[in-house]
């Protein structure tokens, strides 16, 4: 085995032993919560797309929810230009218990690749990394602070396709936080870490996302987000978009936006997320 591997699996073994021993601490408080929780499904569903930040609030217990949709992001360095589409982004949350939710997500991508205006034949397509991953519940919002969950992904490699497998197994996790700032807007913050995507490095990871209720069916958000790498360039984002809320258990998304360090010249996105209640 190589230095280098040894290194990246001593950097997943730590980061799965840091998100567990969260874990370890704030499941049994889970128990006790449930008894406050509002009823979630009288509420509108709470998305976790079409934004990077992750909501601060689970499905509900008995919920399946499934939020899905399709992307756009192209890059052009010179003469060489990249396009990526995205097919069947799809997320699937099922909760648990009131505060606790599973999480699995898949996405088709094809990726496209044009040199002087003219488009190669090595066309790479296939599945990404399946997403497997849980959302804590941790705190409510109260007496001015946040709404907090915990958030943690593993993506093995035997789900991906060749044109998509990493040499490495990939972790993420993040602590999600929201504060209502009036009766019709809010802003959210995702703060974490990453490892793996064929990088021996930890990554620190961001997001904030500032959102604003239009009409009762109608929202709009703006957000910044990104990562930190612990020695190469850190990469910046931003993005913005609209929300439709067709009823409680369906809505509909569109959004846009570009990278503020080089990576993404454009991202154009369309998804919709259906809520399906325990009977």
């Amino acid at each position: 085995m190589s230095k280098k591997t040894k290194m990246v699996i001593g950097k997943l073994e730590r980061s799965l032993k840091v998100f567990l021993s969260m874990c370890c601490f704030f499941i049994p408080t889970l128990s006790f919560a449930q008894d406050d929780a509002p009823n979630k499904a009288s509420q509108p569903l709470v998305t976790d797309r079409p934004d990077a930040t992750e909501a601060s609030a689970t499905v509900g217990k008995g919920t399946l929810q499934i939020e899905t949709g399709g992307l756009y992001e192209s890059f052009k360095d010179n003469a060489v230009q990249s396009q990526n589409y995205t097919f069947n982004t799809t997320l699937i949350r099922f909760g648990i218990l009131d505060n606790l939710e599973l999480r699995m997500g898949w996405d088709f991508v094809e990726g496209v690749t044009t040199v002087n205006g003219n488009t190669l034949d090595n066309v790479s397509s296939g599945l990404s990394p399946l997403l497997l991953g849980v959302k804590i519940d941790i705190s409510e919002e109260i007496n001015g602070l946040p709404e907090i969950a915990l958030i943690g992904h593993v993506f093995p490699l035997f789900s991906a396709s060749a044109d998509y497998r990493p040499e490495t197994t990939a972790v993420d996790f993040r602590f999600s936080f929201s504060h209502t700032l009036s009766e019709n807007s809010s802003i959210a913050y995702n703060i974490g870490g990453q490892w793996g995507n064929d990088s021996p490095e930890a990554a620190a990871i961001y997001t904030v996302a500032y959102g604003y209720s239009l009409t009762d069916k109608f929202g709009m958000y703006a957000e910044l987000y990104g990562d930190l790498p612990e020695d190469s360039k850190s990469n910046h984002y931003w993005d913005a978009g609209v929300t439709y809320l067709v009823s409680n258990d369906l809505q509909l998304d569109a959004y846009f936006g570009k990278s503020i360090t080089a990576g993404q010249d454009l991202l154009l996105g369309l998804g919709a997320s259906y809520r399906i209640l325990k009977k």
